[in-house]
């Protein structure tokens, strides 16, 4: 019995960080949630009522503050971080950038430690992180409507030991239906996106119900 007793305790410390880190504690509703982004966040192509932090806010019954601003970079992201959290004090991030990083061609590494900073410092002011995958840029993939996340969010998730939104943004910015323009979603699509990361939250425990 102390041997099995023994071998239990060792397998239990064996597990990985990130399964221990998947248990996430629920928010609830009127909880600050900063939606950090660029454009496909501001909500470019659709209207404020329209872009995907006020349908998510609507779905969850969470204040979500519109962080995004159209043309950031992950540098540029990250600067405005630290009043962001000091203003809000948010009990979440999402983290949805880099999408401006790939079409300027900036180099990956530093859009990586960017992204890296940003998660870090937000978990350090005491928020729950979501990382949200960006497409790679690709013009072949946008024509064959089959747009992929890089692959720098899944290698920082498991980095980083945060839960990740993969594909949301790839599965609606390969819609024509659901796009406004070659790169920013429409009513539809920010709606389409918004009702995907509800899902992913409830899974990861974030969100009741």
């Amino acid at each position: 019995m102390l041997r099995r007793g023994f071998l239990a305790a060792a397998l239990a410390a064996a597990l990985p960080a990130c399964s221990r880190k998947a248990r996430l504690a629920s928010l609830p509703a009127g909880a600050t949630v900063l939606a950090l982004g660029d454009s496909i966040t501001f909500g470019t192509g659709a209207s404020p009522q329209g872009s995907y932090p006020a349908v998510l806010a609507g779905l969850t019954g969470w204040n979500v503050v519109n962080a995004g601003v159209p043309g950031d970079t992950s540098a540029a992201a990250l600067a405005r971080l630290p009043e962001l959290l000091q203003q809000h004090s948010p009990a979440l991030v999402l983290v949805s950038i880099g999408g401006n990083d790939f079409l300027r061609r900036m180099p990956p590494d530093s859009t990586r430690a960017n992204i890296r900073s940003i998660c870090k410092q937000a978990r350090e002011a005491g928020a729950q992180v979501l990382l949200v995958g960006i497409p790679e840029a690709s013009a072949l993939a946008a024509a064959a409507r089959s747009l992929g996340d890089h692959a720098m969010y899944e290698e920082l998730a498991a980095e980083l030991k945060l839960p990740l939104h993969a594909g949301g943004w790839s599965r609606v910015l390969s819609d024509p239906a659901l796009r406004s323009d070659a790169i920013h979603a429409n009513a539809q699509g920010y709606e389409a996106f918004a009702t995907g990361l509800a899902q992913r939250l409830r899974e990861l425990g974030l969100l009741a119900g």
